[in-house]
């Protein structure tokens, strides 16, 4: 692959899909497809999406949460917790609120209700790819408030904590808008610069920091009240 990373974020991102109906598990796949992803696998229950996303390492998961074998909260934390770079966007029929919550503590990205039309899983998987956190409208929300929630219980008492890793000003200024919910494009917009820049700020945040993706930095920067900063 000799295109730049640009051109690859756009029109060549590897997805794979997980999903135990067959007919639904095809149509998610040949949409993606026909858009311009490349989809390098497809599974349809829990340990054979563990092994055929290690296998095929691709940069987006779409994942059903009601897998046989493996249930898909446990393929998100188990294939996650291997891979930091691979990005999780459930696509469920489900809005019960604590399934949405637990994905998102598994490691998912995002969530998105299987109603949602073609349109929006589209660009859902593409903003996933991009580094968003991708919502079903009003599930964000929730996401945010139990951050907010979790931040305001104490914390456990910690003994030899190393001292927080020193971000720099426009790593600390994106993190706060981070925080805020806008998107890498708002982000970009607000601060005049680059899309690409806004990507590789947050990047460095999350390797200082040892996070894992957009959800654990916005939870990050909630309980220490960015999120609420000017």
């Amino acid at each position: 692959m000799s295109g730049a990373a640009d051109d690859r974020a756009e029109a060549a991102v590897r997805v794979m899909v997980v999903d135990d109906h067959p007919m639904w598990r095809d149509a998610v796949a040949r949409d993606l497809a026909e858009a311009g992803f490349e989809v390098v696998a497809t599974a349809g229950d829990g340990p054979q999406a563990v092994r055929r996303a290690r296998a095929a390492e691709p940069d987006v998961l779409v994942l059903d949460l009601n897998l046989p074998g493996l249930p898909g909260v446990q393929v998100c934390k188990e294939l996650v917790g291997a891979d930091s770079r691979l990005r999780v966007l459930v696509l469920s029929a489900s809005g019960e609120h604590a399934d949405v919550l637990e994905a998102v503590k598994s490691g998912a990205s995002g969530y998105l209700l299987k109603s949602a039309s073609t349109e929006d899983l589209l660009d859902a998987v593409r903003r996933t790819a991009d580094g968003d956190a991708v919502f079903t409208p009003g599930l964000a929300g929730l996401v945010l408030g139990e951050y907010r929630r979790l931040a305001g219980e104490p914390a456990p008492a910690a003994s030899g904590e190393p001292a927080a890793p020193q971000l720099t000003d426009r790593e600390t200024q994106v993190l706060r808008l981070v925080a805020k919910g806008l998107s890498y494009k708002q982000i970009a917009e607000r601060l005049v610069i680059s899309h690409r820049t806004v990507q590789n700020h947050v990047q460095n945040t999350l390797g200082k920091l040892q996070l894992h993706n957009r959800v654990e930095l916005v939870r990050y920067a909630i309980e220490r009240g960015l999120d609420s900063s000017g």
